[in-house]
């Protein structure tokens, strides 16, 4: 068996008195892509952002490739303690995260935002970091755009640049929040071509998305979520096409 690369035990979190996650367990296998699904509001982008410790989780583990994110244990019990904002942006950088409203620099040209974070937190040299974006931006299929600046680019083009900036960190696992959910139709398939790509490669990848079609031609299992639980998770032709939970079906019959 595939080692994890991702593992959640026991995971809570709520905002306030409304409990958001109700005890997530979770694997992701390295090289494995995971496709999220469930309606707005069942957890999918809170799980998503727990992951990357971009949301303080209340209870339970979140390890990547063997290591506790944001975390560690204190003395000899279970009992977890947060780290400093620096380690933990230490231990974020093994996770990429694209989101669905890009998030790029408007001041900086699509270059610019692929090198700010490789020279500013990695420490590497402009040179090599600018070589790395123009490799890239060619690999996303936007090796002409480097000098624009995201109010030049479309909405398709600003998301591959997202997805190229996140790769430039080298992470072992790639996040997608609804990468495609803001863009005109017509631009989805461009962004969703990347991500093929990507999981090609062996990549591990978490995606949630609406994109029933990529969840079952691209990704190895699909979970599907609500109201803060997993209902059902397997590989795609047993959740899409012929799933247990009579929740899994309703909603299926509504996208599909």
């Amino acid at each position: 068996m595939t080692e994890n690369m991702i593992e959640i035990l026991g995971l809570h979190k709520s905002f306030g008195s409304t409990e958001v996650l109700k005890g997530i367990d979770l694997a992701v296998r390295s090289g494995e892509v995971l496709a999220l699904l469930g309606p707005s509001g069942s957890g999918k982008s809170t799980l998503l952002r727990c992951i990357n410790h971009l949301e303080r989780i209340d209870r339970g583990v979140i390890e990547v490739d063997g290591k506790l994110i944001g975390h560690r244990l204190r003395g000899q019990g279970p009992d977890l303690q947060e780290l400093s904002e620096g380690q933990i942006a230490k231990d974020r950088r093994s996770l990429g995260m694209v989101f669905q409203s890009f998030n790029l620099f408007n001041h900086m040209t699509a270059v610019e935002n692929i090198v700010e974070a490789p020279v500013g937190v990695l420490k590497r040299k402009p040179k090599e970091a600018k070589a790395r974006a123009a490799t890239l931006l060619e690999r996303v299929g936007l090796g002409d755009k480097g000098n624009l600046y995201p109010s030049q680019l479309s909405g398709g083009q600003k998301q591959r640049v997202a997805i190229a900036r996140a790769l430039a960190m080298d992470p072992k696992v790639m996040l997608f929040d609804e990468p495609t959910s803001a863009l005109d139709p017509e631009l989805v398939g461009d962004v969703l071509n990347v991500m093929r790509e990507l999981a090609a490669t062996g990549m591990t990848m978490v995606v949630v998305t609406h994109e029933i079609g990529f969840a079952r031609e691209v990704c190895d299992t699909v979970a599907f979520m609500d109201q803060g639980q997993i209902l059902e998770h397997g590989a795609p032709k047993d959740v899409l096409i012929n799933p247990k939970n009579a929740r899994t079906a309703d909603f299926l019959s509504k996208v599909l």
